[in-house]
């Protein structure tokens, strides 16, 4: 099936393919901005489509190209045209900043997609600021990410959303909790060193162990049995990918019975551990269960798409942010960088609503979706509450 224009580029010796800017080429930062849109716009999105996440960078792509497609198809933009390039960051932030860098000197880009991990979009943003080219990320829920007029993110830090699974610690009756985290996530990193800690006090808990695990890691015996020794009420395990279903099987195993603090990237990843896996919870900025109008047809368009009625928060994220750079496109009437920064920068001010949700505020210039939190239970994720029942409003 033919998603508009799509081009993969996975290596990092792809050249920029452009020179100069025109009308006709739809990019370049001009001093004096030509209006009009071009028959076609370039864009290009740096997501890992290999490596240890690369579940985040092919559901994020995926989101990309369906709403690339319906903007296509729908002619929301006249006779103008979306040609996506899909670039494979492998999750490495040099290749991420390099991607950034070719996007830069090649005039016939117009905007940027970023990398969904920390690290890379940390590499990556003030390449985007310095060049003066809008970049748009998706997840990379970190300090240092937004840093400018230029960069943009479709969802909060990762600590802001975080703090709806402070009702959860409460309610749950523990007194204390071991935590593993991994060091391959700068947004784990400081969740699992500063956010939940924190909750965790606020909680009344004490912390009786920490232990940190590499990406590489794929035996957690040693960690839990250093976690279990503290003898903890509770135990939060924060991992990437398959790591998740491992560490659940490997601590039932250990004897541990009771549930699991996670984070969102335990997301469609806990199957393989069966009934091991059941009963981690974890906060997130978004779940294809919710019932908005919006959702649920993104949630049946998605599954006629890709055979899947349950699609991931990085789809979904990558989706509002090709749509909410479409309408800035709209906006701007001009495929010049400069325009459509100050249509985006306009954009920003009007709470944004669709799949994510409804009104949520921009702040600096960052969307605050709120959040909620869900619990797998063998099966599925469930939704157990949102930040907002949790704040009882």
């Amino acid at each position: 099936m033919r998603w508009g224009a799509v081009v993969i580029a996975a290596m990092v010796g792809l050249t920029a393919c452009g020179t100069g800017s025109s009308a006709e080429s739809g990019g370049g930062a001009s001093a004096a901005p030509a209006t009009g849109l071009p028959s076609v716009v370039k864009v290009v999105a740096t997501t890992p489509s290999t490596g240890v996440i690369a579940y985040a960078g092919v559901a994020a792509n995926q989101g990309f190209e369906m709403a690339v497609k319906e903007i296509n198809e729908q002619k929301f933009l006249g006779d103008t045209t979306i040609d996506l390039t899909l670039q494979d960051t492998q999750a490495k932030s040099q290749i991420a900043a390099t991607f950034v860098s070719q996007a830069v000197a090649n005039k016939e880009i117009s905007a940027i997609f970023g990398a969904p991990e920390g690290s890379s979009a940390q590499a990556q943003a003030p390449v985007a600021q310095q060049g003066k080219i809008p970049i748009i990320f998706t997840q990379a829920g970190v300090p240092g990410v937004v840093i400018g007029d230029y960069t943009h993110r479709m969802n909060p830090l990762m600590g802001s959303y975080y703090q709806a699974i402070g009702k959860y610690l409460k309610d749950s009756g523990w007194k204390s909790i071991g935590i593993i985290y991994t060091a391959a996530s700068a947004s784990i990193v400081e969740v699992g060193e500063n956010v939940l800690p924190k909750l965790a006090a606020d909680a009344g808990m004490t912390v009786t162990g920490s232990v940190t695990t590499q990406a590489t890691t794929q035996d957690f015996s040693a960690p839990i049995s250093q976690i279990l020794g503290g003898n903890p009420d509770g135990v939060a395990i924060l991992l990437t990918g398959a790591q998740n279903a491992t560490a659940m099987t490997q601590l039932r195993q250990a004897g541990y019975t009771g549930e699991v603090v996670g984070n969102p990237a335990a997301t469609d990843t806990l199957a393989p551990a069966g009934e091991a896996g059941a009963g981690m919870v974890w906060p997130i900025e978004y779940n294809w269960a919710e019932k908005s109008e919006a959702n649920q047809k993104f949630v049946k368009d998605f599954d006629a798409a890709y055979g899947r009625s349950n699609p991931l928060h990085n789809s979904a994220e990558a989706y509002d942010a090709m749509w909410m750079f479409a309408k800035a496109l709209k906006a701007a009437n001009s495929a010049d960088r400069q325009a459509i920064e100050n249509a985006i920068l306009e954009l920003e001010k009007t709470p944004w609503s669709g799949v994510l949700g409804s009104d949520i505020p921009w702040v600096d210039h960052s969307l605050e979706i709120p959040g909620l939190v869900v619990k797998w239970n063998g099966t599925s994720d469930e939704i157990l509450y949102t930040a907002a029942e949790a704040a009882g409003k």
